[in-house]
């Protein structure tokens, strides 16, 4: 039986690693046709066609890295383990904390979509006057721009409102909301379980928020500010935001296992209930 639990949890970790690996070698390849020169007149179509497919792979990546990490996380909680992982699995199995994951992925989702310019909101251009779109409409270009930027998806909802999706920044959108769910969820626990974790969880989300999302950080000095200071930070800080959210993830990685010492009985036990 041990040896079958140990099966089943390197499966879902195998998952997990051929999602990231397909997505990085799907960067890499269509990569390769981000050269002018290749894209003539006669390869358009073909180019067009593996953009579509350049989409269904990742969209089944993603799915192969959502299922492993919940097949991962099941067989944490099944097998009743004492390791920080474990722990970290029982704390965000119960109902309670999958809400609290759930409204925290999409709520700042929908945020990150906002300030990484992925949800486009422009008042003062008309979509179908300046760019000649149809309302509503969409399309994939599928050139020309540096690995992880292509193919883009363009899609019009309203004469104002948009989308403009980039596949690095999607992949970043969807890591960065996954883990600051995750530290929100691990962050309430702890809270919940002993005050003194208070200030630490403040503190930590706040950090989080400000190194993941630079542009936030810029943009809340900006209104508090009111200066060109202000904004001219606010500039520099979206200018390395991908410095920033590079820097955002292993640290968001990492504070998980800190606070889930604050989960741990004695015996190595999680204090959390699985209802």
């Amino acid at each position: 039986m041990g040896v079958e639990e140990k099966k089943n949890t390197t499966q879902g970790k195998k998952l997990i690693v051929l999602g990231f690996v397909t997505i990085g070698i799907l960067f890499f390849m269509y990569g390769r046709y981000q050269d002018p020169e290749v894209f003539t007149p006669s390869a358009m179509d073909t180019i067009q066609r593996i953009a579509y497919g350049f989409y269904i792979i990742l969209i089944v990546s993603f799915g192969a890295i959502g299922f492993g990490t919940y097949r991962y996380q099941r067989e944490k909680v099944e097998n009743k383990g004492k390791d920080l992982l474990s722990i970290i699995a029982f704390a965000t199995w119960n109902s309670k904390s999958r809400k609290i994951f759930t409204a925290t992925f999409i709520g700042y989702g929908v945020f990150f979509s906002l300030v990484s310019g992925t949800l486009v909101y422009q008042p003062e251009v008309d979509f179908s006057y300046h760019y000649g779109a149809t309302i509503p409409s969409g399309f994939i270009a599928p050139c020309c721009d540096g690995a992880g930027y292509m193919p883009q998806v363009i899609i019009y909802l309203t004469e104002h409102v948009g989308l403009n999706i980039i596949p690095i920044n999607l992949v970043l959108q969807v890591i960065v909301s996954y883990l600051v769910g995750l530290n929100t969820v691990i962050a309430v626990n702890a809270y919940t379980i002993s005050r003194k974790g208070r200030g630490a969880s403040s503190i930590g989300a706040i950090a989080g928020l400000f190194i993941a999302c630079p542009t936030c950080a810029g943009t809340f000095l900006s209104i508090f500010i009111g200066t060109a200071s202000g904004i001219a930070l606010s500039i520099a800080l979206t200018q390395l935001q991908t410095f920033f959210i590079a820097i955002s993830i292993p640290i968001l990685l990492v504070t998980p296992f800190i606070m889930a010492k604050k989960l741990r009985n004695t015996d190595g036990s999680c204090k959390i209930n699985l209802n």
